[in-house]
């Protein structure tokens, strides 16, 4: 995975849970790192910590659910660290209601931020690639929801269901122009967003249905992504949703 060392990798979401891991991860493997959310000062943490551990990172503010907040954020890390090589689209958020009850505000929150913002987020880093001539990696994150429902939250399963369609289409036409677009779909992973939920009663009642009694850690797609960034290791992998969720969709 020595390849990854060097590349200009742009991390949306990166903020806390998964994306704060995945920059973590691709500036230990050498990369320099842009990172997107809205909250700047968690990013100003992360970056800091980043390069006291010897690595680089900038902080890019995003507003995920913003075409024009996206393309300004590439912009701005084409002009500062030159063209991305790397996008993981990773910026998420979900809201819970039964369908007879959502609202459009959080419809709407929901779909711009897990589906509307990687698409042109994924544009942006792709006009990108095919102008530098290099081929690039757009790994996206989707979740087991992109093929099984989860309760109370059918727009983000929807959503999610539209990350798995959207990574075939990209890597379907953008192929020819050496990149690679996948997806990783993890099922239940315990990270800050849902930290208060696994330890209440219907938490710990999911956990006991999983076919390993166990919820994954962040640490457990680390291979996963570095497999999926990597120009030489991952060549022949596009088009790609890979879950990774301890056996969950055999169940």
């Amino acid at each position: 995975m020595s390849d990854i060392a060097g590349k200009v990798a742009w991390v949306t979401g990166a903020s806390s849970g998964l994306g704060e891991r995945f920059a973590r991860v691709l500036a230990d493997a050498g990369a320099v790192v842009a990172l997107s959310a809205r909250r700047v000062e968690r990013l100003q943490a992360l970056a800091a910590e980043i390069a006291a551990a010897g690595g680089r990172a900038v902080v890019v503010p995003m507003d995920a659910t913003l075409v024009a907040d996206i393309r300004a954020a590439a912009e701005r890390i084409e002009a500062e660290l030159g063209a991305v090589d790397i996008l993981v689209n990773n910026a998420g958020i979900s809201r819970q209601a039964r369908l007879e009850a959502f609202s459009e505000g959080d419809f709407d929150a929901v779909l711009d931020t897990n589906l509307k913002g990687p698409f042109f987020a994924a544009q942006a880093a792709a006009q990108q690639m095919i102008r530098a001539g290099r081929g690039g990696r757009i790994v996206n994150i989707g979740s087991i929801a992109s093929f099984r429902t989860i309760g109370h939250q059918a727009p983000y399963a929807m959503a999610k269901a539209g990350i798995a369609m959207m990574t075939q289409c990209m890597a379907r036409e953008w192929g020819r122009h050496g990149i690679n677009t996948n997806a990783i779909c993890p099922g239940y992973i315990k990270t800050e967003i849902g930290g208060e939920f696994w330890g209440t009663e219907a938490g710990e009642k999911l956990v006991a249905s999983l076919p390993r009694r166990r919820l994954g850690e962040p640490r457990d797609l680390d291979a996963l992504l570095l497999l999926l960034a990597s120009g030489e290791a991952a060549r022949f992998i596009n088009g790609a949703a890979i879950v990774a969720d301890d056996g969950l969709m055999a169940f």
